[in-house]
Order: structure tokens, then C-alpha cells, then sequence
């Protein structure tokens, strides 16, 4: 079993910064690939980036590549999404989620476990 609690949210402004954490429990964690995920009020929800378990592998959507980046501290089983250059379109509600597959997965249907995610507003 693995739970996951996100942190970092907040209001910014637009072509500034925050840094999100996922802070999981769980000793198989280590073994786990972490992707984050966001929802825009109204909308579905997608695909932000992924980390495979050794974080030798990592993926973006085209729409944040060059501004976020997604790390880990395995010492600390938490997972970090540092995002730049924010704009008003990255509004959304931001989840982490963890697949026990332990590689990249760009859907939904492929992780196992959720946070409750946390609301990030970014302003013009």
C-alpha cells in the first residue's frame, strides 16, 4: 500500500515559480514510477510528467516540456515538480500518482495510487 499527499500549491503569478511535493509512505515506494497529473476546473484529466522508478527515465507533455521538471529524493520518497515560466492555462488542481510498474505511463488507467491533490492558480 502506497499513500501519497501533494504539497506546494498556491496562487502565483503568471511567469513565476512553485515547486510541488509528493510525499509518499510505504516501504515498496522506491520501487514505483511517480507521474503528476492535473485537472482544469471543467475538464478532464491529464497528463503533466513522469519518473520511472530509478528516474532513469522521464517524460513531459508537450505543453509544459522546457518549463517543468520532475525529480525525486529517494532518501526521502518524495517526488518534486518544479515549475517555471507558469501561465494562466497551468491552472488546475495537481495530483501525484504512483504506478507499481515501476516505467513511464502517460494515462491515468495506469497508476495505482493517488494523492488528493493541491490547487495551483497562476495569474495574468
Amino acid at each position: 500500500q502506497v499513500q501519497l499527499v501533494e504539497s506546494g500549491g498556491g496562487l502565483a503569478q503568471a511567469g513565476g515559480s512553485l515547486r510541488l511535493s509528493c510525499a509518499a509512505s510505504g516501504r515498496s515506494f522506491s520501487r514505483y514510477a511517480v507521474g503528476w497529473f492535473r485537472q482544469a476546473s471543467g475538464k478532464g484529466r491529464e497528463f503533466v510528467a513522469a519518473n520511472s522508478w530509478n528516474g532513469g527515465s522521464t517524460t513531459y507533455a508537450d505543453s509544459v516540456k522546457g518549463r517543468f521538471t520532475i525529480s525525486r529524493d529517494a532518501a526521502e520518497y518524495t517526488v518534486y515538480l518544479q515549475m517555471n515560466g507558469l501561465k494562466p492555462e497551468d491552472t488546475a488542481v495537481y495530483y501525484c500518482a504512483a504506478n507499481r510498474l515501476g516505467i513511464v505511463e502517460v494515462t491515468t488507467t495506469s497508476y495505482d495510487y493517488w494523492g488528493q491533490g493541491t490547487q495551483v492558480t497562476v495569474s495574468s
